[in-house]
């Protein structure tokens, strides 16, 4: 079993599609275990979507998602409390809100096995995720518990683009966590959002692109 934590204290960063994006990636890996080893899929969803934010962004996409794609399940957790993982979950994302602090996080870091923390391109946000990192690390259960952080809403090619690789590197060391690159600022996200939808649930000749900027992110998920 496995908890990702999608966090950031700054509103606006894109955490409820990193965090959606992420279940329906793991979601399409568990489907495709089932199909390889021609075994049938479970009675109950095996990944797990859950939202500390009292707006639910999360759980609105749940809501728009089609039947026929990878079934993913909703996780009730209360702000301060998450309490016991549903039995025969394999994974679970927890997507959070803005301002998270206190006891909401201390929360979501007592379950977490690896948090993820998108950043966009503005010097402010690269400061603020500095400090917001040193916290996480204060607060976490033990030293396993992985963080990285990735770029998020880049758009290509330019000079704020640049700048944000430039600072990447020097915050990653600094704070000694890994840099997983950046995603792009596409509507692709957008529009798969609306149909409930990630980019694992699409021809992938139509998010080639994005498949592409994902990997590093994946590699660190999948990796022990």
């Amino acid at each position: 079993m496995a908890i990702y934590v999608v966090a950031n204290p700054k509103g606006g960063v894109g955490k409820s599609t990193l965090a959606t994006n992420l279940a329906g990636y793991l979601a399409r890996r568990q489907a495709q275990a089932h199909e390889a080893a021609a075994s049938a899929a479970p009675a109950l969803p095996e990944v797990l979507l859950a939202d500390v934010d009292r707006q639910e962004s999360a759980r609105l996409w749940l809501s728009l998602r089609p039947a026929e794609l990878p079934p993913i399940g909703w996780w009730p957790v209360e702000r301060e409390r998450i309490g016991k993982c549903p039995k025969g979950a394999r994974h679970a994302v927890i997507d959070t809100p803005a301002g998270l602090s206190g006891k909401p996080l201390d929360a979501v870091m007592k379950v977490a096995d690896k948090v993820l923390v998108p950043l966009q391109a503005s010097v402010f946000d690269i400061y603020a995720t500095r400090d917001f990192i040193a916290e996480l690390r204060s607060r976490r259960k033990h030293a396993d518990v992985q963080i990285a952080v990735i770029g998020n809403r880049v758009r290509e090619h330019t000079f704020a683009a640049e700048q944000l690789e430039q600072f990447l590197a020097q915050l990653g060391e600094q704070v000694q966590v890994p840099m997983l690159g950046c995603l792009r600022d596409t509507h692709n996200y957008v529009h798969l959002a609306a149909h409930g939808s990630t980019l694992w649930d699409v021809a992938t000749s139509r998010v080639a692109r994005d498949l592409e900027q994902w990997q590093a992110l994946l590699d660190w998920v999948d990796a022990a």
